[in-house]
């Protein structure tokens, strides 16, 4: 099973963190914040990844190299320009990720999630994990109920930007930018995404104030964000 991490994102909310450094090459806990996807990616037992990138992306090349130093096989997907957002970004990588279904995690949230249980085979387009909701997104986005994730129809919780996706999801999309959310909610109401609830740590790495946060709960200081 192969794996994408997201990191084409400007980190607008970042700055000034992130005027002259991407945010998954912050450093946090005595590391990469996109080391600790590749770590546990690889202890899951997932070793062929492709990152994309757009924001001074070379320097996340520069700084991933291959991949060997995290025990994995890195391919790079770089999106000249704007970035593509989220389904975008997937569909100019699926040469890349193969016909099989893949992983797809956020490289700006931090989570102690376990890959390894994530489903290999499909039997839907889209499974997603999904969190009580925090304090800063309290409307939630999706329901989920006996293990089908919907639009809405009970207590919403939030999507945590991990998920397995069919490469089915993408094959009608145009090329260039486009969001994943229409997508999921076409989906959704074909009954067509499965998931799950996760109720360990996470953390999206969106603010100044949340990336302290994340040092802080990682019990060290943040060191030099130099590459």
């Amino acid at each position: 099973m192969k794996a994408m991490i997201l990191a084409a994102g400007r980190g607008e909310r970042m700055r000034p963190l992130t005027d002259e450094l991407p945010k998954p090459l912050l450093k946090v806990g005595g590391d990469y914040l996109i080391a600790y996807h590749l770590r546990a990616l690889a202890a899951a037992g997932v070793s062929e990844i492709v990152i994309n990138h757009a924001w001074l992306g070379e320097q996340i090349e520069h700084a991933l190299g291959s991949g060997d130093r995290y025990g994995v096989q890195i391919q790079y997907s770089p999106e000249r320009g704007a970035a593509l957002e989220t389904a975008g970004g997937i569909k100019q990588a699926l040469p890349l990720l193969g016909t099989e279904p893949f992983i797809v995690v956020n490289g700006d949230v931090w989570s102690d999630f376990s890959f390894e249980g994530l489903p290999v085979v499909l039997t839907t387009l889209a499974h997603l994990v999904l969190i009580d909701n925090p304090s800063f997104h309290p409307e939630g986005d999706f329901t989920l109920q006996q293990g089908v994730v919907q639009n809405g129809g009970g207590q919403k919780l939030t999507f945590s930007g991990i998920g397995v996706y069919h490469p089915k999801l993408f094959e009608a999309l145009p090329e260039g930018r486009a969001p994943l959310a229409p997508l999921l909610r076409q989906a959704m109401a074909e009954g067509n995404v499965s998931g799950e609830y996760y109720s360990g740590e996470w953390i999206d790495v969106g603010t100044p104030e949340r990336f302290a946060e994340l040092s802080s709960r990682l019990g060290r200081r943040v060191v030099s964000n130099e590459v």
